[in-house]
């Protein structure tokens, strides 16, 4: 067994009496077959801990895993902030010379990066905007367009602000600003015809002129924060890191125990900014296409072939026999956690993914994974666009006993795979900002037959809130799924049966739900299905048996 302490000694041997200070002088000391344990304390990493094919069949775990003495080990990609000054007005000033990140944390709080609603009008030019009446902007300005298709939000850098009494002109950054005209470009007939997104950008960030309690501002290598009041800035970090662990090819590896934090993503500040369209994924250039729909009355412009994704801060690639347990993913500034590539045997098991900037775990490239006994919550905080669990061309994925709430758009997303399940999970309060999308939410083939098609069963999904969602939400071909025995409770619909390109082989069977969701098309299957009143889902033994099953098992 290997031993490791924050206050440890690289020189030393790696026993319990004088244990190594880092995770690479562990990991350089480990052998298949070893254990490595970390004793309490927040390992600081200034590079990313990476992990390859000849670092397998390692255990990384906290001391005392399991027990009720369990020390609390966090890895962290962050940097302490002192050096603090009194500014005008109550904000303090700290001087960070080549500083980039987008989140700060002050005691353990994510403080929020300073915004203005945009109330005023702004006029869209060739090269930006204008505003009639004067402002007092100034710095690195972020502008966001929140809900810029129903289900997107979008973010693009101010290169220039040009201020004057007679008002102000903004020089937008380039590639992104004239990507975002061209992508987010809409005709729907019966509501406002033909609609360019980005031509209502709804709140603007980053400038020191924002700057509110609790809020920060980072421009041109110095924070602005204004404290709460009473709140100390003797613990104040920001993310640095944009990836903590990277494991490429690794077999038989595990973490157990293990807090990872404090990690940032970039991408939205640069040029480029963040193009979001659905899911993870984003515009960078290319192809444009156009989707049609409602009998080709309504279309809107999308990313043509496959669009990159945001990234993770912990990342596992052509890993096989991996086991993530009893871990916490949280005050990162990207999606928390990735399975990529080919692989299978993986479990995320038993954990909590909260505070995240972008998404819970995605997985993607044939892997088989198991996502089971996790609490993901209080994702999406920066990109509302973001699922708390995403799959993607999987291969027999199983999603089971997760508890996933407080998301702003889905909870649980599934792109065409084969043979995914998603069993008894306790899906509530999600589309808490974004609008389109559901509790649980299916596109594409999932198989060629009922053996190795998708099955979403015994799961209970409630409260999901913003307008235009579907709980169980089968869309854009969705073939050869089984929705069966789930409970759905206070959504708009409980189901969508008539989408484009046409569901096929859809069949929805013996669920509890509280509206009728009429006749079904050709392609989809009604069977056995019970409309409950608000009072019914209260008493319904039926229902009491799978609300009992679903969710975490050791919160039940």
């Amino acid at each position: 067994m290997i031993f490791v302490d924050p206050t440890g000694d690289d020189s030393g041997p790696g026993t319990s009496e004088r244990p190594f200070a880092t995770l690479a002088r562990a990991r350089a000391a480990a052998r298949p077959g070893s254990v490595i344990t970390l004793r309490g304390g927040t390992y600081h990493l200034t590079e990313t801990f990476t992990l390859s094919a000849a670092d397998s069949g390692v255990v990384y775990q906290a001391y005392g895993y399991g027990t009720a003495d369990q020390d609390d080990v966090v890895i962290s990609g962050g940097r302490h902030i002192t050096g603090w000054r009194k500014g005008d007005d109550g904000v303090h000033l700290a001087e960070v010379p080549g500083l980039a990140t987008r989140q700060l944390y002050v005691s353990g709080r994510r403080a929020v990066r300073a915004s203005i609603p945009l109330d005023q009008t702004l006029k869209r030019t060739e090269t930006g905007y204008t505003i009639d009446t004067p402002t007092d902007w100034h710095g690195e300005v972020e502008l966001v367009y929140r809900g810029v298709y129903p289900w997107s939000e979008a973010r693009c850098q101010v290169a220039r602000i040009g201020n004057g009494p007679d008002g102000t002109t903004l020089t937008m950054a380039q590639p992104a600003f004239a990507w975002a005209t061209k992508l987010y470009r809409a005709i729907v007939p019966w509501e406002s015809g033909e609609s360019y997104g980005a031509d209502s950008p709804t709140s603007a960030e980053n400038s020191p002129a924002f700057v509110s309690e609790g809020t920060f501002a980072l421009n041109g290598g110095v924070l602005h924060y204004m404290p709460l009041p009473g709140e100390s800035l003797d613990h104040v970090v920001a993310p640095m890191l944009e990836t903590l662990i990277h494991a490429n090819d690794v077999r038989d590896v595990a973490f157990r125990g293990i807090t990872f934090a404090d990690a940032t993503w970039l991408r939205p500040s640069s040029p480029e900014g963040f193009l979001h369209y659905h899911g993870n994924g984003y515009y960078d250039g290319g192809e444009l296409v156009v989707y049609a729909f409602h009998d080709g009355q309504a279309e809107v412009t999308g990313p043509g072939g496959d669009s990159p994704s945001m990234p993770a801060n912990v990342i596992f690639e052509n890993a096989s026999g991996v086991t993530l347990e009893g871990c916490r993913f949280t005050r990162l500034g990207a999606t928390a956690l990735a399975f990529h590539g080919e692989g299978a045997d993986n479990v995320l098991r038993g954990s909590v993914i909260d505070d995240v900037s972008g998404g819970g775990i995605i997985v993607g490239g044939g892997t088989r994974v198991h996502v089971e006994e996790n609490h993901i919550h209080h994702i999406g905080r920066d990109y509302s666009g973001s699922p708390a669990v995403l799959l993607t061309d999987t291969h027999g994925a199983v999603v089971a006993h997760n508890q996933v709430d407080n998301v702003p758009h889905a909870g649980i997303v599934i792109y065409e795979g084969r043979g995914t399940q998603v069993l008894h999970n306790l899906v509530h309060d999600t589309m808490q900002v974004l609008a389109d999308g559901g509790g649980v939410y299916i596109a594409g083939p999932q198989g060629d037959s009922p053996a190795n098609g998708a099955l979403i069963r015994g799961n209970v999904i409630r409260d999901t809130i913003t307008p235009y969602n579907f709980a169980l939400y089968t869309d854009y071909g969705a073939a050869w799924v089984t929705v069966e025995g789930n409970v759905v409770h206070r959504a708009d619909n409980p189901v969508i049966l008539e989408v484009w390109p046409a569901l096929e082989n859809v069949e929805f069977t013996g669920n509890y739900w509280d509206a009728d969701p009429g006749q079904a098309p050709a392609g989809v299957t009604l069977t056995a299905n019970t409309v409950l009143t608000e009072e019914q889902f209260a008493t319904d033994p039926a229902v009491a048996g799978i609300v009992a099953a679903a969710g975490r098992t050791s919160a039940n």
